[in-house]
């Protein structure tokens, strides 16, 4: 803590630096030498945060609400200093329970949470104030009806937190609302938690390996990314151990697993060597930075509360390694890994390289689902039984001029493999490939039963149709994407 004399040197810094330029403060709205502070309702001390006195006073004054307006402005008096009662919530279920439509019968259960949240106000500990060279502790507690979380450093309270189960959230499992109570309070202190290493404490013993499991639920998809850019440990103890979890065990037992990044680090040692990011950094710490949405905390610019990266290969191939391929994220696609970054981070190319990233991704294009219809199963064509009697057709387009021919008629025995080639000009139609499939082929083989061919305009012209109606041929074609149904001729084609 400053002291005494450190202050009033201070003091006299700031205020020959007010005269230097000919600036004034109001006396009136001026105070100095003071050992605490009012602020918002707060008091703010050498100790710490506390509840403004007035405030405290006004709550034990207030009389049983007659109506749910009266109960709504005493829960939002209380509400405020929600972060200084441990498990508000729960305390206050009963209560919230009657602002709902046509629900307000006060009774003795009533009664009960309205003393206990005055007795909680009284007796409500003073908080200390951050500091961000220390390690911060996150106890984690769920129960029945609702969640909670202590935020401390050695052993000094700095906030608490508490929320009420959805009637969804309480018929869940033990596991998933002690899952729910640490995904919440790391939202709830994110502003704390990110770029410092932490420990989060929790008495359910399936959680110290949280970061190790598989990915099986809905529940553990959904929330475990929310995870990535933190560096912490979770630690299991007993609930005698850790006060702010419910005593679901007694067995003392104590297991950890880490989850280690460095990746703020790297951030906030590049940030200074970027000549753009250091010049937005100098100008906010002069009062005049190029955009309101502009903050310097802790050694981090932030733009719109997302961290500012620098154009730096390294730390974005590491930060869409981490949001992209890491075992928790699951190499999800390019709006999954767009959402999850876009949400703590920012740069200005971000969306090409996530874009870039995922596509490149080999695992991610072998895993992604199919969005097309099943494939029905297949049906092979018959073995045929006489040479000629079942042919397939195609052409080859586009070839080099000679002699004025540019297109090439495959037709290929399916039975004995032996094939016949004509050329074609650009410009044929179906009497002309008729003509030149008599020539070739119905002169030495006669007609065959079958011919399998791809869906061209010649093969489903009125013409060849009726033609080889008249000679008793059938017709099977291809279906559309399908080639494989022709599968002689695009190997002879291949060859060819």
């Amino acid at each position: 803590m400053p002291s005494w004399s450190a202050h009033l040197s201070h003091l006299d810094t700031v205020l020959h630096i007010l005269q230097e330029n000919i600036l004034y403060a109001k006396l009136s709205k001026c105070s100095f030498g003071l050992s605490q502070v009012d602020y918002l309702g707060h008091t703010v001390s050498g100790n710490g945060v506390a509840m403004d006195a007035n405030k405290v006073q006004a709550v034990l004054q207030w009389s049983c609400p007659q109506n749910p307006k009266q109960l709504r402005g005493f829960l939002g008096l209380t509400g405020y200093y929600r972060r200084f009662i441990k498990g508000y919530a729960v305390i206050a279920h009963p209560l919230t329970n009657l602002l709902k439509k046509d629900n307000f019968q006060w009774t003795s259960h009533a009664t009960q949470a309205f003393e206990a949240l005055k007795q909680a106000i009284i007796t409500s500990p003073i908080l200390a104030l951050p500091d961000f060279s220390k390690t911060f502790v996150l106890e984690t507690d769920a129960s029945g009806l609702g969640i909670g979380a202590v935020l401390s450093q050695d052993k000094h309270l700095i906030a608490f937190f508490s929320k009420k189960l959805s009637s969804r959230m309480q018929n869940k499992s033990a596991y998933t609302r002690e899952f729910y109570a640490i995904t919440e309070a790391i939202a709830k202190f994110r502003h704390y938690l990110l770029g410092h290493k932490f420990i989060i404490r929790t008495d359910k013993k399936s959680l110290k390996s949280l970061m190790d499991q598989s990915l099986q639920t809905p529940n553990q998809q959904a929330w475990l990314p929310k995870f990535v850019g933190y560096d912490f440990t979770i630690e299991y103890k007993t609930g005698k151990d850790n006060q702010a979890a419910d005593a679901l065990s007694r067995s003392f037992f104590m297991a950890w697993s880490n989850r280690e990044t460095n990746l703020m680090s790297k951030i906030k040692q590049a940030t200074p060597l970027d000549p753009h990011l250091q010049a937005v950094i100098q100008a906010y710490a002069a009062g005049n930075p190029p955009n309101h949405n502009y903050a310097y905390t802790n050694g981090l610019l932030q733009w719109k509360h997302r961290v500012v990266i620098q154009i730096n290969e390294e730390i974005i191939q590491l930060l869409l390694k981490e949001y992209h391929s890491s075992p928790i994220v699951g190499h999800a696609g390019i709006n999954r890994t767009m959402a999850r970054l876009s949400s703590q981070f920012y740069w200005p190319s971000m969306l090409k390289d996530s874009t870039h990233s995922v596509q490149e991704c080999l695992i991610y294009q072998q895993s992604k689902s199919a969005t097309t219809l099943p494939a029905r199963l297949l049906q092979p064509l018959p073995i045929p039984n006489q040479i000629w009697e079942d042919i397939a057709m195609d052409f080859i387009t586009g070839l080099p001029n000679s002699n004025g021919y540019t297109v090439i008629m495959v037709v290929i025995d399916r039975l004995s493999k032996y094939a016949h080639l004509a050329p074609l000009k650009a410009d044929y139609n179906s009497k002309s490939v008729a003509e030149l499939f008599i020539n070739v082929v119905v002169k030495l083989h006669g007609f065959p039963r079958t011919i399998v061919s791809n869906r061209d305009k010649i093969f489903i012209s009125h013409f060849w149709q009726h033609l080889f109606k008249l000679s008793g041929t059938t017709l099977n074609m291809s279906t559309a994407y399908h080639p494989q149904s022709d599968g002689q001729s695009e190997a002879l084609n291949k060859c060819i």
